[in-house]
């Protein structure tokens, strides 16, 4: 009988060390796949945006701009940029890496914090829905998330967010929170990647797929 329980015990404890391996492996696998694609910032244009009381209202592209030329007026204004035609497919990846820098009237560098900005990523651009709901993903805005590069924020982590996006999208936006001192804000990066991006890593920018 004693024989019998310890050969019970041996195959149970054996079925958990297999069953323990195998969450393993899977955990393993989902932070594996495709390189990070890395946003190549220079195919990014911005654009001008011609009513503040309707900001999906636009009008002519900027050029290539990171930061916005003119100091943000008010609280949730919004930054605008247009990415390329032929965008990355980014339903190949589950995560995004978004960074960015923060100025004051001077030009002088603001340290991060939370309550500075918020980003969202934009099915359409034109005269369409730039805010969507107050939190979380819209019709038109599949990605929004606040304190961007904040110590409550998730997206500027190399980690990154899970975006949820089921196609490409077709800009991005930036927008001031409460902080006040924020007059100006740079775009710095963007990384589509699925929790395998490694910002110290010598890796190559990309461009859209098919450049």
């Amino acid at each position: 009988m004693k024989k019998i329980l310890l050969i019970a015990v041996v195959l149970l404890m054996t079925s958990m060390l297999v069953f323990a391996g195998g969450g393993k492996d899977k955990g393993a696998a989902a932070g594996s796949g495709e390189a990070p694609f890395i946003v190549d910032l220079k195919t990014l244009q911005l654009i001008e945006i011609i009513n503040q009381d309707n900001p999906a209202k636009v009008g002519q592209l900027l050029g290539n701009q990171l930061r916005n030329p003119n100091p943000i007026e008010r609280t949730w204004q919004c930054i605008v940029w247009v990415f390329p035609e032929n965008f990355v497919d980014v339903t190949k990846y589950t995560h995004v890496t978004v960074t960015a820098k923060y100025f004051d009237a001077d030009g002088n560098e603001l340290a991060p914090a939370d309550s500075m900005s918020q980003v969202v990523f934009l099915y359409e651009v034109a005269d369409s829905d730039w805010h969507g709901p107050s939190a979380g993903p819209g019709p038109n805005t599949p990605f929004k998330e606040g304190n961007l590069m904040g110590f409550s924020g998730m997206v500027h982590k190399d980690r990154g967010s899970r975006h949820g996006m089921n196609r490409a999208p077709k800009g991005i936006l930036i927008q001031r929170a409460q902080d006040r001192r924020v007059l100006f804000i740079e775009l710095t990066s963007i990384v589509f990647h699925n929790r395998n991006y490694d910002s110290g890593a010598e890796v190559s920018g990309s461009g859209p797929e098919g450049s």
